[in-house]
C-alpha cells in the first residue's frame, strides 16, 4: 500500500464518529457531548438509548431533537442538514454543531420540606404552625424548553442544580393549595393523598415553564408544633381513661394496697399504716359505700344522700360527685316538735310527725300549726 493509500485511509477514518452518551449516574439531567471542536463529520453514527434524546444546537439555537435510535449523519436522511442548510464544503467536510443528550427517565426520591411553618387558620385550633415534608418525581417532559430556560450552555446539568428552585416552589404551590382546601388539621392524616393530588396538578403548571414535569408527589406527614400535639396527647389520654370516677377508685385501691404490702417493719410499718389512713378518707370518697370502719383510731365516714339524685356522698361535702347538684338544703322546723328538718322533708326523724299542713275547710289555704283562723278567708279552723 503506498502513501497516497495509507493518507487517504486515514482521512477517511477521520470522518467517522460515534456519537453516544452511556449515563452512569443517577442525577444527571443533561449531558453534552464533547465533540472536537464543535465539528461533526459526515458519517457520523449517533445512537439515542432509552429515556435518552439528543439535541442538536446549532448556532445557539435548537435545531432538532432525536428520539431513541440509530442515525447516520449525512446528506441524505437526517433532518437536521434540512435546517442547518447546505454543506459548504461538500459532504465530506464537518459541521459544527453541539450535541446535547437529556435524560427523559423519571428522577424518583426527590426530597421537599418546609424549612419554616405555615401558619394556617383551623377551626380546631385557631391560627396553627404546620410543618410538613414529603417526596416526588420528575422528569423532562420538553427538552427544547429545558434547554432554553433551564440548563442554557451547561455541560453537565445534575438535579441538585434545580433543586433548591423546586422545592421553593412546591412549598408555595403547598402553602397555597392547603389554605384553599381548608382540611381541619386533625383530618389532614387522611388526606394526604387528596392532597398530594391537588399540590402536583398546581405545581404542574409552574413546572411546564421549565420543560419538566412531576409524576409523583406524595406528603409523608404534616406535623403540629410540639405543645401542640402533647395538649392532643393529654386529650387523647383522658378520652381512652373513659369514666374518670371509675378511674379515680382504681387508682384509689391500687395506692392503698401499696400501702398495705409496705411490710418495713417498725417505721415501715408506720408508714405503711400511715399511708392506709391517708388513702381511707379518698377511698371512702370514691367507693360511697357504707360507713367503713378503720382500726387504729381512724373514725368512720358518714354518708348523707344527695337531694337531687339519692346517691351517698361523705357529709361535709357541697356537690354531688355524681350529678353535680349542691348538698346544701334550706332547713325548716317539724310542725309538731319544732326538730330541723330538711326542707321538702314529708316526715319528721325526731318524732315522726307528717309535715303536710293542714288546710282551710273553706277556701283550701295551707294553714300554718296552731292557726285558729284562715289567714286567707277568715274561717275559724276545726
Amino acid at each position: 500500500m503506498s502513501i497516497f493509500d495509507k493518507v487517504k485511509e486515514a482521512a477517511f477514518d477521520q470522518f467517522i464518529e460515534v456519537i453516544e452518551w452511556l449515563d452512569d449516574s443517577q442525577d444527571t439531567i443533561l449531558y453534552r457531548f464533547p465533540v472536537g471542536g464543535q465539528e461533526i463529520k459526515n458519517g457520523a453514527q449517533l445512537i439515542v438509548r432509552e429515556s435518552q434524546v439528543a439535541v442538536f444546537v446549532f448556532e445557539g439555537q435548537v435545531a432538532d431533537v432525536f428520539a431513541p435510535g440509530r442515525y447516520t449523519i449525512d446528506g441524505g436522511n437526517t433532518p437536521i442538514l434540512s435546517k442547518l442548510g447546505a454543506w459548504k464544503f461538500g459532504f465530506n467536510s464537518p459541521f459544527k454543531s453541539e450535541v446535547y443528550f437529556v435524560n427523559t427517565k423519571q428522577f424518583t426520591d426527590m426530597k421537599w420540606g418546609t424549612a419554616n411553618p405555615i401558619m394556617l387558620r383551623d377551626n380546631d385550633f385557631g391560627v396553627v404552625r404546620l410543618r410538613a415534608f414529603g417526596a416526588y418525581s420528575m422528569r423532562v417532559a420538553d427538552p427544547r424548553e429545558f434547554i432554553k430556560e433551564v440548563a442554557g450552555t451547561n455541560a453537565h446539568f445534575q438535579t441538585e442544580d434545580i433543586d433548591a428552585q423546586l422545592k421553593r416552589a412546591i412549598v408555595s404551590e403547598f402553602s397555597d393549595a392547603i389554605g384553599e382546601m381548608k382540611i381541619p388539621a386533625l383530618d389532614l392524616a387522611a388526606q394526604y393523598k387528596e392532597l398530594g393530588e391537588a399540590i402536583r396538578a398546581k405545581i404542574n403548571e409552574d413546572f411546564r415553564t421549565y420543560g419538566l414535569e412531576v409524576t409523583k408527589f406524595y406528603v409523608e406527614n404534616i406535623s403540629l408544633p410540639e405543645e401542640v400535639e402533647k395538649a392532643l396527647d393529654k386529650r387523647s389520654s383522658m378520652g381512652a381513661l373513659g369514666n374518670t370516677d371509675q378511674y379515680m377508685k382504681f387508682q384509689a385501691a391500687d395506692a392503698l394496697r401499696d400501702a398495705a404490702q409496705n411490710e418495713g417493719g417498725g417505721a415501715g410499718l408506720g408508714a405503711g399504716l400511715g399511708a392506709g389512713f391517708a388513702v381511707g378518707n379518698q377511698m371512702a370518697n370514691a367507693f360511697g359505700g357504707a360507713n367503713q370502719g378503720q382500726t387504729g383510731g381512724a373514725q368512720s365516714v358518714q354518708n348523707v344522700p344527695c337531694p337531687n339524685c339519692g346517691k351517698p356522698n361523705p357529709s361535709g361535702i357541697k356537690f354531688c360527685g355524681d350529678c353535680g347538684a349542691a348538698m346544701e338544703t334550706a332547713k325548716v322546723a317539724c310542725v309538731k316538735c319544732g326538730a330541723e328538718l330538711r326542707e321538702g322533708a314529708k316526715f319528721c326523724s325526731e318524732c315522726g310527725a307528717s309535715q303536710e299542713k293542714a288546710k282551710c275547710s273553706n277556701c283550701q289555704a295551707e294553714l300554718e300549726p296552731g292557726a285558729k283562723f284562715c289567714p286567707e278567708c277568715g274561717t275559724k279552723t276545726e
